[in-house]
């Protein structure tokens, strides 16, 4: 049950697809006479799904055979949850995925039953290019070629797709869009996908670094299915004749699906943190009155908060200084919510557990108030962060975090009965 959650949490941001069932490759001829143009070459795009990992959507290249009547799907986004090295992988940021070819009809199938959107655009290209396209498909799928390690960002079955039609078009597609400012920095397009879920929308947000914070391209921007999807309604490449023709011939909607839409405008959720950090701020208040009045009832209490936040927030810390610090997941890296979430709060857990038992209060430095000192490093740690972002190359858009965590650190520091000391003598 355990390695579920901790899957469940890491799938999240990493993206991780399920393998297909092996199966006959369907009837594509690659040495066919291309005067009657018997390919057609379409682009699938399946919309978001229930599962974390398929919140952000899938995509994948489909060829269609008029004289075989065979119709292949080829996904570059292939991965076995089976693997004996699938954890090692997964936290080492080494995890390969595959390239593979099945039946279209079959594979299509499957997502109109999962409940996602699913359309098919098929490309306006010459006999030439779709050989071509084939031929570089069945390359990418042969057992020798097929396995590559994913990238979220860089590397997955969006951006190799993206890569062919630049290769498709001679480069134009490219041209277009290599260099061209994107609406959204990387983080704020993934954003877009998980704004219905509150944890997990924090949870990813929390767990990437600074480095995907600087304006993007438009061409990097595509590594999420749903932007190629957009940047190619419109597009149009001159053909080798000189012709320039659209590359979208025609659009079909094989299934709409009743989920959540990504957002068109990265919406931000620190208000939301915000009141959530203030709700539990305001609670931990009530518990501090009632711990003053001597009541046991506050003191177990309170303990018991203490060492729950040490557990979520110390543990958090801890698989996010292993990601930042150790792994191949470069997203993670540079990541100044270490500040204040960090495996210094793991310390959190055994105080709490000896404040609500009533235990070392007769101690030199009690429990208690080595968790207020604990809290006030959590405290600068966020005041840190905060500053540290204007100076240049620092910028990291972690407000959410720091919203969340800002209350809650300062009602359990010494902050509050600093104040009211002031407050007493000025009386």
């Amino acid at each position: 049950m355990i390695r579920r959650y901790i899957l469940a949490a890491l799938v999240l941001f990493l993206g991780v697809l399920p393998r297909l069932p092996s199966q006959e490759f369907p009837a594509l001829d690659l040495d066919q006479n291309l005067e009657n143009d018997p390919l057609t070459v379409k682009l699938a795009f399946f919309g978001p799904g229930k599962e974390l990992y398929s919140w952000w959507g899938h995509m994948g290249l489909v060829i269609e055979d008029s004289k075989t009547g065979g119709a292949a799907i080829f996904d570059y986004g292939v991965f076995s949850f089976e693997s004996e090295s699938f954890f090692r992988n997964l936290l080492t940021g080494k995890l390969l995925y595959s390239c593979q070819e099945s039946t279209a009809e079959w594979n299509i199938h499957r997502y109109v039953s999962a409940g996602r959107d699913v359309r098919l655009y098929t490309l306006d290209l010459s006999p030439e290019i779709k050989k071509r396209i084939l031929l570089q498909a069945r390359w990418d799928t042969a057992p020798e070629n097929r396995d590559y390690y994913y990238h979220f960002f860089k590397d997955n079955c969006a951006t190799r797709t993206r890569d062919i039609l630049a290769m498709a078009t001679e480069g134009a597609f490219f041209q277009e869009y290599g260099e061209a400012p994107g609406r959204y920095t990387l983080r704020q397009q993934g954003l877009r996908y998980t704004w219905f879920s509150p944890f997990f929308d924090w949870l990813l947000d929390f767990a990437m670094g600074r480095d995907i914070d600087t304006p993007a391209t438009v061409w990097e921007e595509m590594y999420l299915p749903l932007e190629i999807e957009r940047n190619i309604r419109d597009f149009t490449y001159p053909d080798p004749g000189g012709t320039i023709r659209p590359l979208v011939l025609s659009v079909e909607t094989v299934h709409t699906a009743d989920r959540p839409a990504p957002l068109v405008v990265p919406k931000e959720q620190w208000p939301r943190a915000l009141l959530a950090g203030t709700g539990t701020a305001l609670a931990l208040i009530l518990l501090g009155l009632l711990r003053k009045s001597r009541s046991t009832a506050g003191r177990i209490l309170m303990g018991t908060f203490h060492a729950a936040a040490g557990f979520f927030f110390g543990i958090l810390g801890s698989i996010l200084f292993y990601l930042s610090l150790f792994s191949m997941h470069d997203y993670t890296w540079h990541n100044i919510n270490l500040f204040f979430i960090n495996p210094l709060l793991l310390a959190a857990i055994p105080l709490g557990i000896l404040l609500a038992a009533g235990r070392g209060q007769g101690w030199k430095i009690s429990p208690e108030k080595m968790l207020k000192g604990l809290w006030s490093l959590i405290l600068l740690g966020i005041l840190l962060a905060a500053g540290i972002k204007i100076i240049p190359g620092f910028y990291q858009h972690n407000r959410t975090s720091e919203a969340l965590v800002l209350p809650i650190a300062l009602v359990l520091s010494p902050v509050p009965g600093w104040l009211r000391k002031r407050i007493q003598k000025k009386r």
